[in-house]
């Protein structure tokens, strides 16, 4: 199949479309405009809605209302236009609706910049909203992986009906790749049986809601989503590898920063030191086991965390590593990214060896 250039932004609203997605909602912010932009231009040639709400706050809540009835529907934002929507992706989680955000990363907190950042992950991996819920969290590192993930996240948000966040930086929505168009592995979707469709006057009408008055029945509803969330973290946790048989020095790092940190595993390579990458391709469900298993390797050394922010994922890597190895960091916020040579530098110092 031919390959075709395309800008990230652009390419994740295609890939969007080709996925049946026929309603989004949203609101202009840097870096992820070209997203509501493509939409704009191309929605109403399938029959779909665009629609640029008044705010972030409104935006989500029509994807609820959208989500309710069924329909595949989609949201982008960056990130202080995320921490808006927070509210009602808590809703949405709660309501057991399938949805799909996409969170181009920038510089923050506050307003921050427009730069590329990967400060978002407790936010998105944590629910940045109330209560106990749980997105899951799909974390692409090239404009390929963010077109296939882009349309597997619809079907993920159907099959398990739960909201689907496609979390990238900034600098994967403006970057320009060649991609292949490809068609997510299939899956038996359940009916949506559950959907405000109108009853045609042959069912009792379905209600969505979040609201649980009495304790016990929000109690109920919780462990519903809890057990859910089990058989996720059984089925859809999804992690890539390289060079990591015989490494001594264990990078982590997902996205923008998995680029890097793959230049300095053959650079590394290159001067006689063993290097590989874990790359965690779902942040949520985290791979925890399987990195745990990598990490305790007879060959790892150390393991480094390597992120576009002052340390967030490396709760997570601490956590699964569990005290196997020692965990070491490089990290840059506010929208500034390590070099592979801040990466090679920290490997040399874990092994405890001199560089210049």
């Amino acid at each position: 199949m031919a390959k075709e250039l395309w800008k990230g932004n652009e390419a994740i609203a295609e890939a969007a479309i080709r996925a049946g997605c026929r309603y989004f909602f949203g609101y202009p912010i840097t870096p992820q405009n070209e997203i509501p932009e493509y939409f704009s231009r191309h929605l109403p040639e399938h029959d779909g809605c665009f629609l640029q709400a008044e705010s972030e706050v409104a935006a989500i809540n029509m994807v609820y209302g959208a989500a309710g009835s069924g329909v595949r529907v989609m949201t982008s934002s960056s990130s202080p236009g995320i921490s808006l929507k927070q509210e009602g992706i808590s809703y949405i989680a709660c309501a057991e609706l399938p949805a799909v955000i996409v969170n181009m990363m920038r510089g923050g907190p506050g307003l921050g910049n427009i730069a590329p950042s990967q400060a978002d992950y407790y936010q998105a991996t944590r629910g940045g909203g109330n209560g106990d819920y749980r997105n899951v969290v799909l974390a692409p590192a090239t404009i390929q992986e963010a077109t296939d993930l882009t349309q597997e996240a619809f079907d993920i948000a159907d099959y398990y009906r739960i909201p689907v966040m496609v979390l990238a930086d900034g600098m994967i929505g403006q970057m320009m790749e060649a991609i292949e168009w490809r068609t997510p592995q299939p899956r038996a979707l359940p009916d949506k049986n559950w959907a405000t469709d109108g009853t045609q006057g042959k069912r009792e009408h379905n209600v969505v809601t979040s609201l649980f008055i009495d304790a016990k029945d929000c109690a109920i509803q919780n462990k519903k989503l809890q057990e859910k969330y089990d058989r996720i973290s059984e089925h859809e946790i999804r992690y890539e590898e390289f060079m990591t048989d015989d490494a001594e020095i264990l990078f982590v790092a997902y996205g923008t920063t998995a680029r890097i940190s793959h230049a300095a595993v053959l650079q590394l390579r290159r001067q006689g030191i063993k290097a590989g990458l874990f790359r965690p391709i779902t942040l949520w469900p985290f791979p925890e086991d399987a990195l745990r298993e990598r990490a305790e390797s007879k060959g790892v050394k150390a393991v480094i965390d390597v992120e576009m922010s002052m340390g967030q994922m490396i709760d997570d890597v601490k956590l699964a590593v569990n005290g196997a190895k020692p965990v070491r960091f490089v990290g840059a916020g506010g929208g500034t990214f390590p070099l592979p040579a801040d990466l090679v530098r920290e490997a040399y110092l874990a092994l405890g060896r001199f560089v210049a």
